[in-house]
């Protein structure tokens, strides 16, 4: 296999060649052609010919672009579980990058399509009243960036790294250039090459850098382009120094690997579950990708009454770790990535040896090359005044044990690090759990509480769901990415609008309250989804709301409340009269603005943001004003009898002096005349 740059919608076929090195084998898996590319003709190509295609759509249609992609690519999974092995991952390892990689899209893909707006970009929260009388308005929106989006990824994860970056990053509507390390690059080509294949995306959407260091690139990004950079902190912040990323203030978002941490808390003794699981997570997060994760457990703070349980727990644990092929089933852990990997680890172990003691290093079984290692359990006596085992980090199958002697000192040990991706918490007791997590919550970014409640379904210490934000303070970067559809906030640009809710309205396609609106001439229930218009309004019959109503209601409803029932009760109230219930007047509106004629519309699909402004009391009169807010298409589903989309309805009730009652935001489902491309595509699996 020959590793090449695919760079302004072309391969690159000529270059010096590299041999990329097993780490089973130590033979040579792929060649990476290292070419001199026109990097500034790059970004150019993908600001001029890629970005205007991705703004162009909606962030949903972005969205199924990648929901499409990730079907694509699963289909293929065993050829990349087949590579994966020579990077030196187990079945298990592979598929946490190669399936976690590719889950990570139909997730962010899902939230982004519930959460943003069906248009090009978001529409972010409701609009600020800025003036007396609300003719003056405020409106944050996100918009795509006019940029290139260049991701700089690590060796750990070829696949994961590349498409969990990947993913919110298209839907935002920014191309990206993908520069992936050149450990394990053979398999981050392969995926990419079926991406281009599928053809989900525009050609000029996604580029691939196959070289050492990315060149020049760095001095072409301008203040629209964005660098997602993840590996160490010396070299993230080196790159983040770069004097065109500063004079330009070009986004930079750096996910270092940390110094992350794992408390097993004082309430807990051998005999009970949580000690159990505090050993069995740290002997994974030591062994599972050979102990190369971002997120991997390298300092493990123990009760000091417990320190020797623990160790005598772990040596049990690490013996039963058979080292070997990887490609074998019986193997749990393969070697580290390549040789100078190993080489490094070795340095890193050495160094941490001068202020910790060796209490174990073995391994059950050993493959012969120079990427294989056992796992190393250290100890340090004295952690609050040895600051080496809190700065060097060695990056594979260890961990240093560090006594601690009360919930206050747990807390220094944890944060002495000075930020970290991830830290976690084994304990019974949610006292301890409250105490310690609050004190460890400034420096992480991101703390699991596991006990034997949540443990069967706990995704672990070191998995970062793409639910979820990814990143942390200090040594972590200062960096954050994932977070579901903040993922994709990520990539945008926040502006603030300001002027009259009409223009906004008319600016962000949303109704704002405020804006004027046109009374639909055709009841908005009988029309079909594409034929309502944002700001359509339908302004329904007033009603007067009697004593009998709400007697009625309370009947019905078994609400009896004082309020609406017992005049006596009901004068000393707040209100001082009987006043009707909220949901009647709900209820009642709903009567006032539905079509009863069988129509497009299909049901009600739910209620937001509800209201109860001002009281209705017997004898009032109400008014219901139904507005189109905003419309979202919906994938037809193979069990669905018609194609439809979701309409947001905005609901204001008044009474006769046209005073606010109620407000709130229904949501219907309508059906669609047409039947679009994404409705071809099955469901998510």
């Amino acid at each position: 296999m020959k590793v090449k740059s695919y760079v302004k919608g072309e391969w690159v076929d000529e270059g010096e060649e590299q041999d990329l090195i097993s780490a089973v084998t130590g033979e040579p898996v792929a060649h990476m052609l290292k070419a001199d590319l026109d990097y500034k003709g790059a970004c150019e190509y993908a600001r001029q010919q890629a970005g205007p295609k991705l703004r162009a759509m909606s962030i949903h249609e972005r969205a199924f672009k990648i929901k499409f992609l990730a079907q694509y690519l699963l289909e293929r999974k065993e050829e990349y579980y087949e590579l994966s092995t020579h990077t030196g991952a187990t079945r298990q390892d592979s598929w946490i990058d190669i399936e976690g990689g590719i889950g990570s899209m139909f997730t962010l893909s899902s939230k982004s399509r519930i959460e943003l707006s069906d248009l090009p970009y978001h529409v972010e929260g409701s609009h600020e009243r800025l003036s007396r009388e609300g003719t003056f308005v405020g409106q944050h929106i996100c918009v795509p960036r006019h940029g290139v989006a260049v991701h700089i990824n690590a060796f750990n994860f070829p696949v994961w790294g590349m498409l969990e970056k990947l993913a919110p990053c298209i839907i935002s509507g920014m191309p990206a250039i993908i520069k992936p390390s050149p450990t394990g690059s053979y398999l981050a080509y392969k995926v990419f090459k079926d991406m281009l294949e599928s053809k989900q995306l525009p050609e000029c959407a996604i580029q691939f850098i196959a070289a050492d260091k990315p060149g020049d690139l760095l001095h072409h990004l301008n203040s629209q382009d964005f660098v997602s950079f993840t590996g160490s902190a010396e070299t993230g912040q080196k790159l983040k120094a770069h004097p065109n990323i500063i004079s330009n203030n070009v986004r930079f978002n750096l996910e270092a690997d940390s110094l992350n941490c794992s408390i097993l808390g004082c309430d807990v003794t051998p005999d009970m579950e949580e000690f159990d699981l505090f050993v069995n997570e740290v002997t994974e997060e030591m062994t599972v990708k050979t102990g190369q994760k971002c997120t991997a457990i390298r300092r493990t703070l123990v009760p000091k009454n417990q320190v020797k349980n623990v160790i005598d727990a772990l040596k049990k644990r690490l013996e039963k770790t058979s080292i070997g092929d990887p490609a074998k089933k019986e193997t749990k852990m393969g070697p580290l990535a390549s040789a100078t990997q190993a080489e490094r680890f070795k340095e890193q172990v050495s160094s941490l040896l001068e202020t910790t003691q060796l209490i174990y290093s073995n391994g059950n079984g050993r493959h012969e090359g120079v990427s294989f290692t056992g796992p190393k359990v250290l100890l340090c006596h004295k952690p609050l005044e040895v600051d080496e085992v809190h700065k060097v980090e060695a990056f594979g199958p260890m961990t240093t044990l560090m006594p601690y002697e009360s919930n206050e000192e747990a807390i220094k040990l944890a944060n002495k690090a000075d930020g970290s991706l991830v830290g976690s918490l084994f304990t019974a007791d949610d006292d301890i759990a409250r105490e310690i997590t609050l004190g460890c919550a400034p420096y992480h970014g991101r703390f699991m509480v596991v006990n034997r409640d949540c443990a069967d379904e706990s995704t672990g210490h070191g998995s970062p769901m793409p639910h979820l934000v990814h990143g942390g303070p200090g040594h972590a970067g200062g960096g954050e990415e994932l977070g579901g559809a903040r993922a994709v906030i990520h990539n945008m640009q926040r502006v603030a609008l300001q002027g009259s809710p009409t223009t906004l309205k008319n600016i962000t396609q949303q109704y704002i309250k405020g804006a004027e609106t046109k009374e639909a001439e055709t009841h908005p229930f009988q029309q079909y989804f594409e034929d309502l218009g944002v700001g359509e309004a339908k302004t329904s019959d007033t009603y007067t709301v009697t004593e009998e109503d709400i007697e009625r209601f309370a009947d019905l409803s078994g609400d009896k409340f004082y309020a609406h029932t017992d005049p006596e009760a009901a004068e000393r109230s707040l209100f001082g009269e009987i006043v009707a219930h909220g949901y009647f007047v709900l209820s009642r509106a709903a009567g006032l603005f539905v079509h009863p004629d069988e129509g497009p519309v299909l049901l009600n699909y739910g209620l937001e943001n509800l209201r109860f402004v001002a009281p209705v009391a017997p004898g009032d009169t109400i008014q219901a004003k139904l507005v189109v807010k905003s419309k979202k298409v919906r994938q037809k589903k193979a069990k669905d009898k018609f194609p439809f989309g979701i309409v947001y309805w905005d609901v204001e009730v008044t009474n006769k002096d046209d005073e606010l009652v109620a407000e709130y935001t229904i949501l219907t489902l309508i059906k669609r005349r047409e039947i679009l491309d994404m409705d071809i595509f099955e469901e998510d699996k």
